[in-house]
């Protein structure tokens, strides 16, 4: 059985994204799709400081929510069964990590998401993803 990682920020790219997976998905006749989200971790001292873990795992939560809402519609409305998760840590290598422990066969992801940080050519999160992984990885615009 194939397994399809789609990390998502909520992007148009990410979408796109969710669509050619759901596709693949379709096609394959048999799949598990995995849906992610990457929350960047809170780095600011003073930020721990002044609210609690509960208070800023909530943030977390609040924000991968979000993120998901969209994707989550595609493929509710395609019918295509998911799992989904919210994830606290470096975009790249936790996107990463994650298909390694999950054993993902394929991933889909956008060139580019909704970070103000970027490369010439692909976004750095696409970058860090495609030197970590040594499974396919298409890369939607």
């Amino acid at each position: 059985m194939k397994t399809i990682l789609v990390p998502v920020d909520g992007s148009d790219n990410s979408l796109r994204a969710i669509k050619m997976a759901i596709d693949s998905f379709k096609a394959s006749g048999s799949a598990t799709m995995h849906l992610v989200t990457v929350q960047l971790p809170i780095a600011s001292g003073n930020v721990k400081s002044f609210f609690s873990p509960e208070a800023i795992r909530g943030y977390y939560e609040d924000e991968g929510r979000a993120a998901l809402l969209p994707a989550k519609a595609l493929l509710d409305q395609a019918g295509v069964p998911y799992t989904e998760e919210i994830l606290v840590g470096q975009i790249g290598p936790t996107i990463a990590d994650y298909a390694k422990k999950h054993q993902c066969d394929h991933i889909f992801m956008g060139t580019r998401g909704l970070g103000s940080i970027s490369s010439v050519v692909l976004g750095s999160v696409t970058t860090k993803v495609l030197s970590l992984v040594d499974i396919p990885v298409t890369l939607v615009k």
